[in-house]
């Protein structure tokens, strides 16, 4: 039974090693990954003594538990090296937001398309909302055709990810850039046009 101290005190991720294994037998694991079979937990902890390495629960649910001798503390920093790599590699996708009136005109429209097509060059998405005010809301096929048409003019350099649809007084379809351009890192000067850019991490 817990004791009221130790209520709401983290749950601690690390395996446990060494002599905090209080088991009576392990299946043990060598360093090479070959399977040494199911030994008493003192032979285990001579072994690892013996090859100056570490005994490691690699996987305490089983019955009974799994341990493997190993270097842990080369372990952790092999595995924190990998963790870091794995976030700088992570690739950064910025979901940009461009917005078109219905009756655009061709100046204007222009300038939008503009807009979209350098956001999907840097590889971003962007989210296309037409804005109906008014009695244009009974003509939503207007924003339709307009989705339409600013999908095949930037069709070089991305494809609808999300079909046009409405949304209250708003109809939105999502851009996404083809697989071969690659996310660039965000920049200051970015944020001028993104009317709402949002940022995620894929």
């Amino acid at each position: 039974m817990t004791s009221p101290s130790n209520r709401g005190a983290p749950v601690s991720t690390e395996p446990r090693i060494n002599d905090r294994i209080r088991v009576p037998e392990v299946r043990l694991v060598g360093p090479n990954g070959e399977q040494v079979g199911i030994v008493r937990i003192e032979d285990a902890l001579r072994l690892a003594q013996e090859a100056d390495l570490d005994l490691v629960e690699v996987a305490a649910q089983a019955r009974p538990p799994v341990c493997k001798l190993m270097d842990y503390g080369k372990f952790k920093y092999e595995t924190a090296q990998k963790a870091r790599e794995s976030r700088r590699n992570q690739q950064l996708t910025v979901i940009k937001e461009q917005k078109l009136r219905p009756k655009i005109d061709p100046h204007d429209y222009q300038t939008k398309k503009g807009h979209v097509a350098r956001f999907l060059s840097h590889g971003n998405k962007v989210k296309v909302t037409i804005m109906f005010r008014g009695r244009e809301q009974s003509r939503p096929e207007l924003g339709y055709r307009l989705l339409q048409r600013l999908a095949e003019d930037v069709a070089e350099l991305g494809f609808v990810e999300s079909n046009p649809k409405q949304d209250g007084r708003n109809m939105i379809m999502v851009l996404a850039p083809h697989k071969n351009i690659k996310p660039r890192s965000v920049k200051q000067d970015d944020a001028v046009d993104t009317d709402g850019a949002e940022t995620a991490a894929e």
